[in-house]
């Protein structure tokens, strides 16, 4: 096999998530670049050093990104090429910095709410009502909304856990009314000989009709259908992250927002507003799906507060 199928096809026997196998992918194809196309097997400790050096002082990467390419790295030697890794226990980690996430007000989320329609604009409306990561929103099937509920479940998030966050009451009305037009679509898709999605697991071959029916369907799905080639069947793909980033893009500039926000800064909204709201840390950790509520804690920094709620002395004179 060739190198790169054996990394992947070993990542996937671990589980890994897709985002990871890209990752280490596309790390492990930029090394063999740096060095002339060698095998990595005919590599050693000195070219790990001068890659990650060339990504530090010439690419200048931040720290995390350079932690990535050595955990790929890392990976590629001690799994994939059986090799002794030892050495690699002396390669400088880079410090990953401490970053207070950006975070939007209400007013600043309205303005740009309010430029957004359409799905992209649904999608970032339930981030931010929602709490969801962009692919959490997008990876949704129709079984996963529980209006009666008012829950969203979300399967599979990051790191493979499963958690269930609030389905707002304003968004219910919209979403109604957006999987109405969906389920035309799919219906019309099934007379054509289409309508199949992709199915988690081996769902597939245990239950070989469910990626045509309605639940498993994608809430957001993508515009074109395609044919893939393994099961020969005619699916949709969910609607790319791509358009909703840069329909969001798009909004924050006609809004005249000046932060440099994104389609995440909304999931970092939602958690400082409800804390600004008073809810308990420990339920926002588990609404956003938080293994460690150290990480949660981050957004009291955001709200400068702490469990204090400190004032500036000058306030008070």
């Amino acid at each position: 096999m060739k190198l790169l199928a054996q990394v992947r096809t070993s990542i996937r026997l671990r589980h890994y998530s897709h985002r990871t196998e890209e990752a280490y992918l596309w790390w492990i194809r930029r090394f063999i670049e740096f060095n002339g196309r060698r095998h990595p097997g005919e590599l050693g400790q000195s070219e790990v050093v001068a890659f990650l050096a060339h990504l530090s002082v010439e690419r200048k990467v931040s720290g995390s990104t350079q932690n990535q390419a050595v955990a790929a790295l890392l990976y590629l030697y001690g799994e994939v090429l059986r090799r002794p890794v030892g050495w690699m226990g002396s390669l400088v980690r880079a410090k990953a910095a401490k970053r207070i996430p950006l975070v939007l007000t209400r007013d600043e989320a309205r303005a740009i709410l309010e430029k957004m329609n359409g799905t992209a604009g649904l999608v970032c409306r339930l981030l931010y009502g929602s709490g969801l990561r962009l692919m959490e929103a997008l990876r949704l099937r129709v079984h996963h909304l529980e209006f009666a509920r008012g829950e969203v479940r979300v399967r599979g998030g990051k790191g493979d856990r499963d958690r269930v966050t609030m389905l707002p009451v304003v968004l219910q009305a919209p979403l109604r009314k957006h999987l109405e037009a969906v389920r035309n679509q799919h219906q019309g898709d099934v007379g054509q000989g289409a309508g199949w999605v992709e199915l988690p697991s081996a769902l597939g071959r245990k239950y070989p009709r469910a990626g045509r029916e309605w639940g498993w369907q994608w809430v957001f799905p993508g515009t074109r259908i395609f044919l893939d080639r393994e099961t020969a069947e005619r699916r949709r793909h969910h609607l790319h992250e791509t358009a909703v980033q840069r329909a969001f893009r798009q909004a924050v500039q006609l809004s005249g927002v000046e932060k440099p926000a994104h389609c995440h800064t909304l999931r970092h909204s939602f958690a400082t507003e409800l804390l600004q709201l008073g809810y308990d840390i420990r339920t926002v950790q588990e609404l956003l799906g938080h293994r460690d509520v150290r990480v949660t804690m981050t957004y009291l920094h955001v709200l400068n507060r702490g469990g204090l709620g400190v004032r500036s002395p000058i306030d008070v004179l």
